[in-house]
């Protein structure tokens, strides 16, 4: 038997793909949880052979996640799950060490397949996105740049952003212009919805 672990926050597509994958011979689900804080603790506790993982979940993202499990729990092969196709999410989850990604919109049979595919070694990608992350080239954005655009999505003002990535005002005006520059946006909240509609962050 396969085990798995499901993470994805709505609780309605949680248990509807724990009963559909469920309902495979070789598949037995064997925690769910609905936040990325959770994701780890679980796999901790019931050592599965393939996690299922949203990107975008409570407390931390399934990319995140992704990168602790290879740490934590090198034996878990990750298969990403997610409704949004966007090519900078691609390329963070193979840097966070996840073995598959596909989008949410495809037959259960072909997620039972991609489930098997992942845990004999394979590396399972939705055709579509590959094509797009090739074509789309990497993140221009350096981490330092990432984290003050993570910092503003709220509209936090300069002093905000500051306080919340531990620099100088003067330091995060001069990441925010060249972010905005390079996402070839007008302000930083553009900037935000640009790298974000990239995946960026």
């Amino acid at each position: 038997m396969i085990r798995l672990l499901l993470a994805e926050d709505q609780g309605m597509m949680r248990g509807a793909l724990a009963l559909l994958l469920g309902l495979e011979d070789d598949i037995e689900v064997v925690a769910q949880v609905a936040a990325g804080d959770e994701i780890v603790p679980a796999a901790l506790e019931t050592r599965p052979d393939v996690a299922l993982l949203d990107i975008e979940l409570p407390g931390r993202s399934g990319l995140d996640a992704a990168a602790d499990l290879r740490r934590q729990c090198p034996g878990c092969r990750v298969l990403i799950l997610t409704t949004f196709g966007r090519p900078g999410y691609l390329r963070r989850a193979m840097e966070a060490g996840a073995a598959g990604f596909l989008v949410k919109d495809g037959p259960v049979e072909e997620l039972a397949r991609a489930v098997r595919r992942v845990l004999a070694g394979e590396t399972v990608i939705d055709p579509a996105l590959a094509a797009a992350a090739l074509s789309a080239g990497p993140n221009p954005l350096t981490p330092r740049e990432v984290d003050v655009l993570s910092a503003s999505v709220d509209g936090a003002t300069v002093a905000d952003i500051a306080a919340r990535v531990h620099l100088s005002e003067s330091t995060v005006r001069n990441y925010l212009s060249s972010a905005i520059g390079k996402t070839g946006t007008r302000n930083r909240m553009e900037a935000v919805r640009a790298a974000r509609r990239q995946g960026w962050l």
